[in-house]
Formats: C-alpha cells, structure tokens, sequence
C-alpha cells in the first residue's frame, strides 16, 4: 500500500536477528550462518572470525535474557508449507489450545504453516506463545500470533533455546527442518544431556514410515537399542500428546 507520494507503506522486508532490511536492503541473499561456515574465499576469515564470537555470545546473552521468564513450556516443530484450509493447520491449532489450557507456554520456529497454527492455538487460549525466528535467505518473519519474537541469526544458538525452555518437542508433519530438530533431540535425550524430555511424533500416517524404518533397519542391525526407540511417543490424538509431556513433566518435578 502506498500513500499520496507513492511511498510503500508496508514494504517486503527481511529479518538478519534482530535486524530489519526493507526496500534495496533485502537483495543481500546471504545470511550470517552461509558466512560463518563458508571456508572459500581469501584468508582474511582468519582477521574476521574471533569478532563473530562476540556476535554469537550477545545472541546467548539476548535468548536468555528474553526467555527466562518463560513459564513451562512444549516446542512444536511442523511444516511452514501447511496451508491454513489443510486438516494439519486445524490439529496444530487444537493442539496449541489444549497446551495453553493445560498451562504450558508453547515455542515454534515463530513461522508460517503449522508453527502459525500452533502459535495461534496457543494465543486464543490466553496462553503464553513464543516464536523463535531465525535469519533466512527468503522471507519469512514472525506470524502474528507470536507473543514473545526472538530472532537469531545463527541456528545452533536458537537450537539451544528450544532445548533449554522446553519441557518436551512435539513434532507434526514437517520437512528437513522438522526432521532435524526431531534427531537432534533424540539425540540428546539418549546420551542424557537432557532428561525428562518426550518427544511425541503427532500424526500417525506421516510418521508412521520413519517409526517403522527405525524399528526394523535401525534397532534390528543393532544400531540403536529397545530403550531408545521407546524415547518416541506416536500418537494422533491431541489429549495423548498433552498427558504424555504432563506425565513427563509431572515427573520432572517430583525428581527436583
């Protein structure tokens, strides 16, 4: 929309952590990450690096400050493709309501599509709704029904959000973004560096290939043990998810 001197009042913009790049600004494609771990190029990194850790620590020091008052909370990780008219934006929706009724805040990746749904589910129920963005070469920006917006530039740094304030993942069907952030935790719930963490696979027919995957190539040859396969929760039910992270939190608290 433009005004009576043809001024775009609401220009695309693009999101660098906490910076905002409107107009001109936005053509720059890279982002902070591609430039951290792109090693072409001359030998002047060697000059440029040691400043970065001092970008890398102020995102700590600002993801901390801005959430440690973030009451309990559940990540929800799911597609940023899902239309709203599509059964999976509908399920995250209720889900973020039923979390927000069973009083946990709820954390998504602060985009569009079922991390939209979820944010907005969790916000109509009065709840806490959190969305952590993170610079990309495209557009994407914070959906509306975020209440708290943190964005980071570099995404281990946000990784270590959604793991440190989070009380259990769930994940609805999504893409490498969503699969990387299921493994990832995983990961960390079977070598114990978190404990009491469930990790709940919501949505049966699109999960149930990669469970099943699992069961029979990954824990048959032995690369995983029955123990660690037990680490996944699948469900399609919304009342299952909820008291699957109640019961886990529930013991949480008991064992502190």
């Amino acid at each position: 929309m433009s005004d009576q001197n043809g001024v775009d009042e609401h220009p695309r913009e693009k999101q660098r952590g906490p910076v905002v790049l409107r107009r001109r600004r936005r053509e720059e494609l890279t982002t902070t990450d591609q430039r951290l771990l792109d090693s072409r190029g001359p030998t002047d990194w060697v000059h440029t690096d040691p400043w970065r850790v001092l970008r890398i620590q102020a995102e700590f020091v600002e993801g901390f400050g801005a959430l440690a008052e973030v009451p309990s909370a559940v990540t929800v990780f799911g597609s940023a493709r899902t239309g709203r008219d599509h059964p999976e934006y509908e399920a995250g929706r209720k889900l973020g309501g039923a979390l927000a009724e069973a009083g946990f805040a709820v954390i998504t990746g602060g985009g569009p599509g079922v991390m939209e749904a979820v944010n907005r589910g969790c916000s109509e129920a009065g709840g806490f709704s959190v969305g952590l963005g993170i610079e990309l070469p495209f557009e994407q920006g914070l959906n509306p029904w975020v209440d708290l917006g943190v964005n980071f530039r570099y995404f281990f740094v946000r990784k270590t959000m959604f793991i440190k304030y989070s009380q259990a993942f769930i994940c609805l069907p999504g893409g490498f973004g969503t699969l990387d952030e299921l493994f990832e935790a995983l990961t960390l719930v079977q070598t114990k560096k978190v404990t009491k963490f469930p990790v709940v696979l919501f949505g049966k027919d699109y999960w149930q290939g990669l469970y099943d995957w699992v069961k029979s190539s990954v824990l048959e040859s032995g690369k995983v043990g029955a123990k660690d396969l037990a680490l996944l929760h699948l469900t399609d039910d919304i009342d299952d998810a909820v008291r699957v992270v109640n019961e886990a939190h529930q013991a949480w608290a008991d064992a502190h």
